[in-house]
């Protein structure tokens, strides 16, 4: 049973790939809230990780870092602190567990990272300057990491489109917004959490022995094509 540590693993894209691997893997959530689930093989420390100092953990296989921003504002409303902070929790936060964990991962089994993304950093949108600047940061942390820790431990991003998750709610308020968005995507859909899971089972697993340091486009088309 690998030992797989969640951080942010009680809401949204987190709370859908800890009920993903929880069945059969030893999970350590590490967030402010506890997952509104129990289970045998959960054990969930509460800790902001941005404030406090990450619990003590001597052996990981894996890490996942989940949390996120959504902060959409035009360039000239957005603030200079509105920057540092989704730098912050997006990529600050994710350096400062990675170097806190990585002995413990050194000594994991196949040890793999995963991170997150957005399209928004491929793809340019309107209002999302903040966000796109701190997700660009992850891609190229996920593919420097990547170079520096191989071989031994492989590291790897996911690049969602707009999910079904409540950092997104205010996106998806109402069936106009909903259709638009829908639309706007060649696959005529947007995602749920628990596809965002799937692959974040797989990027940790044996059949993604040979990817390191690569981001996934779960776009729903709406990077890839042009239609």
């Amino acid at each position: 049973m690998r030992k797989i540590a969640i951080i942010g693993g009680s809401k949204g894209i987190g709370l859908a790939t800890l009920k993903k691997l929880v069945n059969n893997n030893q999970i350590i959530n590490i967030s402010r809230t506890a997952p509104p689930i129990s289970h045998a093989n959960l054990l969930h420390y509460t800790c902001d990780i941005l404030a406090d100092s990450p619990p003590e953990i001597s052996a990981l296989d894996a890490l996942i870092y989940c949390p996120g921003s959504i902060n959409l504002k035009p360039v000239s409303r957005l603030k200079l602190d509105d920057f540092r902070n989704d730098f912050e929790i997006n990529v600050l936060g994710a350096v400062k567990v990675i170097q806190h964990y990585l002995p413990a991962l050194k000594k994991g089994n196949s040890p793999a990272i995963v991170l997150f993304s957005t399209v928004a950093s491929k793809l340019g949108m309107p209002f999302h300057a903040s966000i796109a600047t701190a997700k660009s940061a992850v891609e190229g942390l996920t593919k420097s990491l990547g170079a520096e820790l191989a071989p031994t431990i492989r590291v790897n991003a996911i690049a969602p489109t707009i999910t079904d998750t409540d950092l997104a709610s205010k996106l998806l308020r109402n069936e106009k917004m909903i259709d638009s968005i829908i639309q706007r995507h060649p696959l005529k859909k947007y995602l749920h959490p628990d596809e965002v899971a799937v692959m974040a089972e797989f990027l940790l697993s044996e059949k993604s022995l040979s990817i390191s340091g690569q981001i996934f486009e779960m776009d729903c088309g709406i990077v890839s094509f042009k239609i």
